[in-house]
């Protein structure tokens, strides 16, 4: 299309549907934009008989350079394209980069005392677009603003189309209220009295270091200021205690956990990702943090890695160890590589081989992973002033 130079039409079209017949109503001006040449609004009437009477104005020609301007003078004028702001525009309820092309020299205006129309054209990513006129407006008189999508501008990241972030729906209870309708439990309490014969066949077949997999206990959590969030409780493994934290502490057993679009991955001192799996498009994957020795001690020096809580004899002990993840994959947002401190927090519960995993996302690409369970319990009073974890002794 920019090569070529080929011409983008629009035109405002109206179909009717009456009894058996459809009727094509247009509206009165066609406009016609050649990138690099010009930008033309038209109207023909056709009549049987007659010639073909066409009204026609040019909202705008590519302008030629003035012959005595100085070309060292215009490149110190130019601005350089590393420091140059990319312009945005709200379209459709969302701030978006254009790439914007003056265009001038167009038909005289009576209006403006005879000076020429103007236009910008304004080319915008999209991926599925087919080089679209989007709209034209006239934003004063005789000064128009053309929207273009093409996906010729996608290949540049300061102009990626981007999507609209899926947000997880969390359903609160109300006060006084069940945490879930009486007719949800009974379903759920049906279908685990369904899966118990299965899950006593697979325990007698299986070895009981084999990873088991069981269905998340969905419970609403406070977490300090933010608002209640739903997280799920996964029974993660029946691996002995020894086994499964010197697995864990490796980094050769992972934690998976969350609920809703989003699962998260969670292998001690490699990294953290976050994942959604759908049976058609496959496995969705992104890198939220990978882990580096030296960065986290050069974090640690300026945040707390410990926090302790007191116990009832006065005596101190290590309740939650924080540990950052950097260098993610780069966020569209910001062009910086995502960011993640885990917090590691002792959780008591029935099941020893618990775990709850939890994200937030105080800032864009930023982000805090929660996760709590049983097997934690057992080794954060080995924690280190830089808050690093190691087999108790």
């Amino acid at each position: 299309f920019l090569k070529k130079c080929s011409c983008l039409m629009r035109e405002k079209r109206i179909n009717v549907t009456f009894f058996a017949f459809r009727f094509k109503i247009e509206s009165y001006w066609t406009y016609e934009v050649c990138h690099g040449k010009h930008i033309r609004q038209y109207h023909e009437e056709k009549e049987t008989g007659q010639k073909i009477n066409i009204q026609e104005y040019y909202l705008g020609n590519m302008m030629m350079k003035t012959p005595l301007s100085e070309p060292d003078q215009e490149e110190k004028e130019k601005p350089k394209e590393s420091t140059k702001e990319i312009p945005t525009k709200n379209i459709e309820g969302q701030m978006t980069p254009y790439y914007p092309v003056e265009m001038g020299n167009g038909t005289p205006c009576s209006l403006r005392q005879n000076l020429p129309r103007s236009s910008t054209v304004m080319y915008i990513c999209h991926p599925e677009a087919k080089h679209e006129i989007l709209s034209v407006a006239e934003v004063t008189t005789c000064e128009y603003e053309v929207v273009i999508l093409t996906p010729l501008l996608c290949n540049h990241p300061k102009y990626r189309f981007r999507a609209s972030p899926v947000n997880d729906i969390f359903c609160q209870s109300l006060p006084g209220s069940p945490l879930k309708p009486h007719n949800l439990e009974q379903l759920e309490k049906q279908q685990e009295m369904m899966k118990m014969p299965l899950r006593r066949a697979k325990e007698e077949e299986t070895p009981s270091t084999k990873e088991e997999k069981f269905s998340s206990i969905h419970k609403p959590v406070a977490i300090g200021s933010h608002q209640l969030l739903t997280v799920g409780t996964t029974l993660i493994s029946k691996l002995t205690d020894d086994q499964l934290i010197k697995e864990f502490l490796s980094g050769s057993y992972c934690f998976h956990g969350g609920v809703g679009w989003w699962k998260y991955e969670f292998c001690y001192g490699k990294y953290v990702h976050q994942y959604h799996e759908d049976k058609e498009s496959g496995k969705t994957s992104v890198v939220v943090g990978t882990w580096n020795k030296e960065e986290h001690i050069e974090w640690s020096r300026k945040n707390a890695a410990r926090t302790y809580y007191l116990k009832e004899d006065g005596t101190q002990t290590v309740r939650m160890v924080s540990h950052f993840y950097g260098n993610g994959d780069v966020c569209d947002l910001t062009d910086k590589p995502r960011q993640v401190t885990v917090k590691l927090k002792c959780k008591e519960s029935d099941s020893p081989h618990a775990v709850t995993i939890y994200m937030l996302e105080p800032h864009s690409c930023q982000y805090i992973l929660g996760v709590e369970s049983p097997v934690i319990c057992k080794i954060l009073d080995t924690a280190d002033e830089y808050g690093l974890l190691s087999v108790p002794s």
